[in-house]
């Protein structure tokens, strides 16, 4: 019986050990992982700080042409304002009431469109 229980222990030591090797290459795989993932961030770190600043130049340019675009409506709106005052001067009062009315809720409205536009 002893070689029966010499094999059995050259059995357990062979599992034991083939279990060691497992591990160990399950801890190598995930270290080389790893290493793969810090080298491919640092590949990726220029490029990606290139995109973002370009998109930060776009959202700047479409920040500053909307501001363009924003006075240049304030002022057309003005003018229009300005020339329809002697017209609106003769209308009864209940239009004129309606008038103002519509102004001041097309100043909001307008207000609320600037909060959703990208400002400078």
């Amino acid at each position: 019986m002893p070689e029966l229980n010499d094999f059995a222990d050259e059995i357990s030591r062979t599992a034991r050990d083939a279990a060691y090797v497992v591990v160990g290459l399950g801890v190598l795989a995930v270290q080389r992982a790893q290493v793969r993932r810090q080298e491919l961030t640092k590949r990726l770190a220029e490029p990606r700080a290139q995109v973002e600043s370009t998109f930060g130049d776009v959202r700047g340019e479409l920040s500053r042409r909307v501001n363009d675009l924003d006075e240049r409506v304030e002022k057309a709106i003005t003018v229009l304002e300005n020339q329809w005052e002697p017209f609106e001067e003769r209308l009864p009062g209940q239009a004129q009431t309606l008038i103002k009315q519509a102004r001041a809720q097309a100043r909001e409205a307008r207000q609320q469109i600037r909060t959703l536009l990208p400002t400078a």
